[in-house]
């Protein structure tokens, strides 16, 4: 059969590779803050006893180097009192929480997540309770953050030990709970003007739903105006297939194309000039009959789900012209990703300039047929052209690196039955060395995960000659590392 080819052209950039895609988010859900980011208790010597922090999880989450974080969530925020999680701990009052039936115990609040994020070396990010919070809140949360006035919540900050504001530079509109998308962009475009009077140099963030709802149609036309970003939610699952699995951010890139078309729309019709870009604060692979979010969400992942991951930024490197900030949920023990070692090699080999990557499929043997979740990809592919699937089974990325010396290559072999000879061709006139590197994230069977005692999935490094083409291994990731001459 015919090999798919992999056409590369340094010449031909998408935009900057935001470092953003590469963020994180922690929710007050499961073990995600008590237990991952705040365990004060530990009892196994992984834990500052200076401020409670977990050192294991901000040594793991360092070598990321994660540039942001969303706080407090999620679902949880819809019910969140911030002022419940300040000043003296003994003083804070245990509530009920909602949103995962639960109590929470307000141990750890603003103040311990902005001093965590200084520790990590990271920007925070937050998002406002928009179902029983008040503008009246939220005005108040952003004063507390960012105020230098000689007003109430910025001197309650200052009497709480933190003189500086801390220059929250990103907040989004929480999630809407039970509201109609038409009264929820009414309340967000009033909370926007006046949380702009209050800080004008904020960034604001509309919540979207999946970027392929009326939803996001709905809140855009009315938030564009207003808003810096539109955020995007979206897990894929595997339903116990793996081609399911690691088709399924197929649907990411789909819905960032529409979106990217209800963005002009809304600015279109609003007159608008202006960047609006997506903040994509919620994706992973998440299975909520596998891992319930009411018993803590805690996924058990194996080699098929590291390749999913691997998909999924390989859209968001793909469509650096519109995706600028992307959070994995969640960042410790929570849906967690164990998936670690794509993320930490994206994380510091995929910055630079997007490349427009061309990906043929000479064969039917090239592309998956079969069933998809959401079963919208496989409708659309069915009537795509061979060339322009959403199901390759060989599915790339790539950057020309930021010192414009070489072109790194993201190839994921979402078969798992069929290896490759992919043919690797760079565009007019342009040549690379013989030698280059390969970063492998590879196991023999697709099951394969790793556990405290063994890791059978780990990231391999090898030196290699390059011929014109590639052998890629069936169910295999690997980031090749070309050096232009």
């Amino acid at each position: 059969m015919s090999a798919p080819a992999v056409h590369i052209d340094p010449a031909r950039i998408v935009d900057e590779v935001d470092p953003r895609i590469y963020s994180g988010f922690t929710e007050h859900m499961g073990r995600c803050i008590y237990g991952g980011l705040y365990d004060p208790d530990n009892q196994h010597g992984l834990v500052d006893p200076r401020n409670g922090f977990r050192t294991d999880v901000l040594d793991a989450l360092k070598e990321l180097n994660v540039p942001l974080v969303r706080y407090p969530g999620g679902n949880f925020v819809s019910s969140y009192r911030w002022q419940d999680g300040i000043g003296p701990r003994e003083l804070r009052p245990r509530r009920p929480e909602l949103a995962w039936l639960s109590e929470e115990s307000n141990q750890f609040g603003t103040d311990e997540f902005i001093e965590w994020c200084r520790t990590l070396g990271t920007e925070p990010y937050m998002c406002l309770n928009m179902g029983t919070g008040t503008l009246e809140d939220a005005l108040g949360w952003v004063e507390y953050c960012n105020s230098s006035a000689n007003t109430y919540y910025a001197n309650l900050r200052r009497k709480n030990g933190h003189e500086e504001p801390y220059n929250v530079k990103a907040m989004r509109f929480g999630d809407p709970g039970k509201m109609e998308s038409q009264d929820y962009a009414k309340k967000a475009f009033q909370w926007a003007k006046a949380l702009r009077l209050l800080d004008p140099n904020i960034k604001l963030i509309s919540c979207g739903e999946t970027g392929f709802a009326d939803w996001d149609r709905v809140t855009l036309k009315k938030l564009a105006p207003v808003v810096d970003f539109h955020s995007v939610h979206l897990y894929t699952v595997s339903e116990g297939n793996h081609a399911v699995n690691v088709m399924g951010p197929a649907a990411a890139e789909k819905g960032l194309e529409i979106t990217r078309g209800l963005i002009d729309l809304a600015k279109i019709e609003g007159n608008l000039s202006k960047e609006l870009t997506v903040c994509f604060d919620e994706w992973n692979v998440w299975d909520p009959v596998r891992a319930p979010g009411e018993k803590g969400a805690e996924e058990h992942y194996d080699l098929s789900d590291a390749l999913a991951v691997a998909a999924w930024l390989n859209v968001f490197v793909r469509k650096a012209d519109i995706v600028k900030i992307a959070c994995i949920a969640q960042s410790v023990n929570v849906i967690s990703p164990t998936t670690y070692y794509p993320l930490q090699l994206f994380a510091s080999l995929m910055q630079g300039s997007s490349l427009d990557v061309f990906v043929s499929a000479p064969s039917p043997k090239s592309f998956y047929t079969g069933p998809t979740v959401p079963k919208f990809v496989q409708d659309l592919t069915a009537h795509t052209p061979d060339n322009g699937k959403l199901t390759k089974y060989v599915d790339v990325s790539a950057v020309l690196s930021a010192d414009k010396k070489e072109v790194r290559v993201a190839i994921v072999n979402r078969s798992d039955t069929e290896a490759f000879t992919i043919p690797i061709l760079f565009g007019p006139a342009v040549t690379v060395a013989v030698d280059f590197k390969i970063h492998e994230v590879w196991s023999d069977n697709i099951k394969d995960s790793n556990t405290f005692g063994a890791e059978k999935i780990q990231t391999v490094i090898k030196d290699a000659k390059f011929t014109g083409s590639f052998e890629l291994k069936k169910h295999s990731f690997q980031i090749l590392v070309f050096t232009l001459n």
